[in-house]
């Protein structure tokens, strides 16, 4: 899949772009079909809300999975990371986020990159996320929310949030966002199952809580240029992977041979 220049454009001058439908409603089913065995596994990869017993997160299924083994190979995912990142890439995190109804918790205002940085001592912000939506997500079930042009400020001052919710982030004070959002704004991309968000590692953003009755459920693979893999290793491999092997994509049909799985 490559990418048009006015998308490139775009995405260097906003921080991400938007694709409606990039996966089909069958592959979407295969992909969603997966996750209420991955999130009823008790392993440390589930990460749960501090709520409850909720999965908020489910980290490196890629590793364990074959359907999404097969996701982050899939050229629609990783072509546009390679042509974005002017390089080969690899998958410095895998991530199937949750927001239950009435208890997905929030996600503060953050870079990634800030969190890269800090903790993985990842060199430079040659990095990005994909992410699919595998639910609908709309303006009630706690969207990603993004400030346009935000990552063309670089990396933001940030504090270590370890009480707020049940995955520590480096933080951005509300001062900072304030001023960001005057200059910027917010947008809530929204869409169904199957839209795709492609955004840089930079791209200032956080979402509120799920308090409506629909569980919003959304896949990011987060793929870093081979060049710029991370020299710090404090984290569990299952959240900062090691294998800065770059990715050789599978054919665009991949997921669809687990097609008989998904409709037993």
């Amino acid at each position: 899949m490559k990418l048009p220049a006015a998308d490139v454009a775009r995405f260097q001058e906003q921080g991400f772009l938007v694709y409606p439908d990039l996966f089909s409603k069958e592959e979407v089913a295969i992909l969603k079909g997966e996750v209420p065995q991955l999130y009823a596994e008790r392993r440390p990869e589930n990460v749960r809300e501090k709520t409850g017993d909720v999965v908020r997160t489910n980290f490196a299924a890629h590793t364990y999975n074959p359907v999404y083994r097969a996701l982050s190979r899939h050229p629609r995912m990783i072509d546009p990371a390679v042509q974005l990142l002017g390089g080969p890439v690899y998958i410095h995190q895998h991530k199937i986020n949750g927001k239950a109804a009435f208890d997905g918790d929030v996600w503060q205002w953050h870079q990634d990159y800030g969190t890269w940085k800090n903790d993985d001592d990842m060199p430079n912000c040659h990095a990005m996320n994909l992410a699919i939506f595998l639910d609908e997500v709309n303006e009630f079930n706690g969207p990603l929310m993004f400030i346009p042009g935000s990552h063309r400020e670089g990396v933001l001052k940030a504090g270590h949030d370890l009480t707020t919710t049940s995955y520590p982030l480096w933080t951005i004070d509300h001062a900072t966002i304030r001023k960001l959002v005057e200059r910027g704004g917010i947008v809530a991309p929204k869409g169904g199952p199957g839209t795709a968000l492609f955004f840089h590692g930079n791209l200032v953003h956080g979402s509120t809580s799920n308090m409506s009755p629909w569980d919003r459920l959304i896949v990011y693979v987060s793929a870093n240029r081979v060049d710029n893999a991370i020299r710090r290793f404090k984290r569990p491999e299952y959240i900062a992977h090691r294998d800065f092997t770059p990715i050789e994509t599978l054919a665009d049909d991949c997921l669809m041979q687990f097609r008989r799985k998904a409709a037993e």
